[in-house]
């Protein structure tokens, strides 16, 4: 895909929807950070179901890790892997009091050390509490990016370092977001919904959906060759 085809896709992305954000519900950057250690294998939907119980009783590092792991367990056992993230989520509370005062640290090395961050929880937190324009490279990116052949790449990494290389500068910092909700919403994994997407022109995936409206004249065609 050349430069012009990619700056025309994310202008596209940029007019239908000027200001993405994030689907997590949070009103500060450490909410964020359990918002996005909630989501791995879950959907935003049910963290915020989560959360919107959640933060207004326990929003902060100190009121967490004083519900402890078992004051935790009813806030998100609706969630998946809840167990699991309610350990990590008390331990990084206890580390962010610990080493930062109780403050999200603006820094990849010392968020990704925290319990239950990795790469793309990270990045997701420097891009929307932090303004750093950085590629949290999920499914839903990873997908669009090869099928697309945006920035085809054999697996996350490979994906987001070649995102950081050819996204246009101006696009960077909105970037992720556009990608994400277009593969959830438009670009779906199993049926991508081509009629509806403002990019389908510039797509180069080989195997676009038909318009519903052409499929009976198609068959109709096919039923006169024969």
């Amino acid at each position: 895909m050349n430069p012009a085809k990619r700056h025309e896709i994310f202008s596209r992305l940029r007019a239908a929807n000027p200001e993405p954000r994030t689907e997590l519900l949070f009103a500060s950057p450490f909410q964020l950070l359990v918002a996005v250690v909630l989501s791995a294998q879950a959907t935003d939907r049910s963290v915020n179901l989560a959360t919107a119980r959640l933060f207004p009783q326990a929003g902060t590092p100190e009121a967490i890790l004083a519900l402890g792991e078992a004051g935790l367990l009813p806030f998100i056992q609706s969630i998946g892997l809840y167990r699991t993230k309610a350990r990590n989520v008390v331990a990084l509370c206890q580390q962010l009091l610990e080493r930062y005062g109780g403050e999200v640290p603006r820094n990849r090395e010392a968020l990704e050390a925290l319990p239950g961050v990795g790469r793309k929880t990270a990045n997701v937190v420097l891009n929307t509490a932090f303004g750093e324009p950085t590629m949290a490279v999920d499914t839903h990116i990873f997908r669009l990016a090869n099928r697309l052949n945006l920035a085809p790449g054999k697996d996350v990494r490979a994906v987001e370092r070649r995102l950081l290389k050819v996204v246009p500068a101006e696009f960077l910092q909105d970037a992720h977001h556009w990608l994400i909700l277009h593969g959830r919403y438009v670009c779906k994994a199993r049926k991508p919904d081509c009629p509806q997407c403002n990019i389908r022109d510039l797509c180069e995936y080989r195997y676009k959906t038909p318009d519903a409206a052409a499929v009976p004249a198609a068959r109709t065609a096919t039923q006169r060759a024969r």
